[in-house]
């Protein structure tokens, strides 16, 4: 049975305590395995107009590209006619269709001026999550127990922690500090934030809007309430946000992967190791949760046996590789420079310039390696400025690590060659010993 055929869901949505009207709405469609929650906002119930609007355009725009979906599931890691990043691209441009769609409704209707929405998606096509997010409603992950934040909030508040402009007490201070900088609708076109992660039988996700997620002081918030089974569990979320406060409408989406009490061991521990080594590559190190997981949807994993070349000196190459399990002999010539281990890298130089390696890497015994191409690094850089930012520095650092040994290297050699000369103290000029103390050169 494929994962996206043994999915549970359970939704609930509520009005709140303190509001007249449910500006909230939600999408659950286990055929398509789409599921959305939206928040809107605007006068006059123009925030109820917006959310439907969005999740009903989503809808039909995902609908009617089914084949693609079709096609990308049944073809999975060996996609060819489809790829991940094409069923990315299909969830952005649903997403910017109904941005379209509710800022044209919004300009023909003065009652509607202005209006738009939060909107945060999830598609499931064969073991892969696709999520595409615009504003403060969110996306949670429960694996393996840990519980962790998938989407980022588009906040006044949040882009000031980022930047490091204040701190968290003076952020408490500033009255709108929870105002969204990105809502699909207000305008034409919107920046929507897109991530591809890989899904295991045991995972749950949760669905929020800023309605449930404000009353959370952690993640850790939803473990009691997710342990419950069925209906309860979304039951509880709602019951949870109205017991400490219920100020805006509340809304949840509750995902299960896989069949209850299901639980892929051998996948998990799989995930859990590509996103160690990735966390204690130097390169990657500073990134932040949500972060890790979009760079590992950038990156793949390959298998070599023993002896098999990786790298091979002289050649030209567009990949920074990682050592996932296993060991790589560097070599230059004919002589052996190092052994690499888990987490140890090599070829970053080939990222950002195209010349020729200067050592062959080869595997020793079975090994799995990840690769990381030019293309999708600089795709990284183009379209997550936070990662960007980053990784560049410890780019940086690594280029300086690397300018360090090179100096140290030619340090020894200098010192090597400024040795004092002690030929003459063994071999004495001018010694009578039958011999010339000129050699003759034959011509």
């Amino acid at each position: 049975m494929e994962l996206r055929d043994a999915i549970r869901f359970y939704a609930a949505t509520d009005v709140g305590k303190a509001r007249t009207h449910n500006e909230d709405n939600f999408l659950v469609d286990k055929r398509l395995a789409l599921f959305v929650v939206a928040d809107g906002m605007g006068g006059h119930a123009a925030g109820e107009v917006a959310s439907a609007l969005a999740v009903r355009t989503l809808h039909e725009e995902v609908k009617r590209d089914k084949e693609l979906l079709d096609r990308y599931a049944s073809e999975g890691a060996a996609a060819t006619t489809a790829t991940a990043k094409d069923v990315a691209m299909l969830l952005e441009h649903a997403v910017q269709r109904a941005c379209f769609k509710i800022h044209e409704e919004a300009k023909a209707d003065a009652a509607k001026r202005g209006m738009g929405t939060t909107l945060s998606a999830l598609l499931v096509v064969g073991r892969q999550g696709f999520i595409a997010h615009v504003g403060d409603s969110r996306i949670y992950l429960a694996r393996d127990g840990r519980i962790q934040q998938l989407t980022e909030d588009h906040t006044v508040s949040n882009e000031l922690v980022k930047r490091g402009k204040l701190t968290a007490e003076q952020i408490e201070k500033i009255f709108q500090k929870d105002a969204i900088t990105r809502a699909v609708g207000v305008y034409e076109r919107v920046a929507v934030d897109t991530l591809v992660i890989e899904l295991i039988a045991g995972d749950t996700l949760v669905l929020a809007t800023d309605g449930l997620h404000g009353y959370l002081e952690s993640p850790e918030d939803l473990r009691l309430p997710l342990a419950l089974e069925g209906d309860a569990a979304a039951k509880a979320l709602i019951d949870l946000a109205n017991d400490r406060g219920g100020k805006d409408n509340i809304t949840t989406v509750i995902v299960k992967m896989g069949e209850e009490g299901a639980v892929d061991t051998t996948r998990a521990k799989r995930l859990a190791l590509k996103r160690d080594v990735l966390a204690h590559t130097p390169l990657f190190s500073r990134l932040a949760e949500r972060e890790l997981f979009r760079v590992m949807q950038a990156f793949e994993v390959r298998q070599y046996k023993d002896d098999e070349v990786v790298i091979r000196e002289g050649d030209k190459g567009d990949e920074l590789f990682i050592v996932l399990e296993g060991k790589v002999r560097v070599c230059r010539g004919e002589q052996t420079l190092t052994h690499l281990g888990p987490g140890e890298h090599v070829g970053e130089m080939a990222l950002i310039r195209s010349v020729p390696r200067s050592a062959t890497v080869t595997a020793v015994g079975d090994t799995e390696i990840i690769a990381i191409r030019r293309a999708d690094f600089f795709e990284i850089l183009r379209t997550e400025h936070e990662i960007a930012v980053k990784m560049l520095w410890q780019f940086l650092g690594v280029l300086a690590d690397r300018l360090d040994q090179t100096n140290n290297q030619l340090h020894n050699a200098k010192r090597e060659l400024a040795a004092e000369d002690v030929t003459d103290d063994i071999f004495p000029v001018g010694i009578d010993d039958g011999a010339t103390s000129t050699p003759s050169i034959d011509r």
